[in-house]
């Protein structure tokens, strides 16, 4: 069987950590055998790296703020959250960015709380994770002027258009789809995903969020992941091992496997 890397989830939520343990049992069953577990907050980010201490063999840790947090952030948690991303477990910074759609924060704010990150990420040495919903020219202009793809990032759960993808891919960004790939409705991501070079491309469950068809409607979990990334092998008309293989090996580059 071949071994996929869910690039995106979030097993310190509610509802998906009173049952890790069988959750990574199903994910190691379906051939998930590498997961990054996502900080949104100081507190999920702590806990991602708790969670990737704990289950050193398949977890890895992000630590970071999500946009919608920004305006609750203390003063003092990007120079915290530099010294907790010296864990050996975290591989990257996020998820960091900006989302329009919500506006859970003032716009200003999450503007200057991105710039914030990424100029703490890269003097971390890591590769930043981006959170872009309804920010397209924003995101990119902002990255543009921080050099934020400086050590490689990925934009999670990709909802732009080909044309964005291409400036992405351009600092040197991967391209990540998650459940919505599959959606009956998914024309744009569908187009962006069968043109993505295939050493840019990556795959997501940002669990327990955006479950794929079959199943969507239920609680996402990391093993259904395989989903998606049948999807994506239809869509490239490639064999599905082959492309797990390259997803996973295209992970492990960005996120310096050990």
């Amino acid at each position: 069987m071949a071994t996929v890397y869910d690039t995106h989830a979030h097993l310190d939520d509610k509802q998906l950590y009173p049952d890790i343990e069988q959750i990574l049992q199903h994910a190691k069953e379906a051939g998930v055998t590498r997961i990054n577990t996502i900080g949104c907050d100081w507190k999920s980010s702590l806990m991602s790296v708790r969670i990737a201490e704990k289950y050193p063999q398949q977890v890895w840790a992000a630590v970071g703020v999500h946009p919608h947090e920004t305006e609750r952030m203390a003063a003092d948690c990007v120079e915290r959250l530099f010294e907790l991303a010296k864990a050996e477990k975290v591989v990257a910074w996020g998820e960091i960015g900006l989302d329009y759609y919500r506006d859970h924060s003032p716009r200003d704010v999450q503007q200057r709380r991105l710039r914030e990150q990424i100029a703490a990420a890269k003097e971390a040495g890591l590769p930043i994770i981006i959170h872009d919903r309804d920010a397209h020219a924003d995101i990119v202009n902002i990255l543009k002027e921080e050099h934020g793809g400086v050590n490689g990032g990925v934009f999670h759960c990709f909802s732009g258009s080909w044309e964005m993808a291409k400036q992405c891919m351009n600092m040197g960004f991967r391209i990540s789809f998650a459940g919505p790939l599959t959606y009956k409705n998914a024309r744009i991501p569908v187009e962006v995903a069968g043109q993505v070079p295939l050493d840019y491309l990556l795959v997501e469950t940002d669990c327990p969020y955006l479950t794929p068809e079959p199943y969507r409607g239920k609680l996402n979990e990391p093993a259904r992941v395989v989903y998606t990334l049948s999807r994506l092998a239809e869509i490239r008309r490639m064999d599905y091992d082959l492309l797990a293989l390259q997803t996973t090996e295209n992970a492990c580059q960005l996120f310096g496997c050990k």
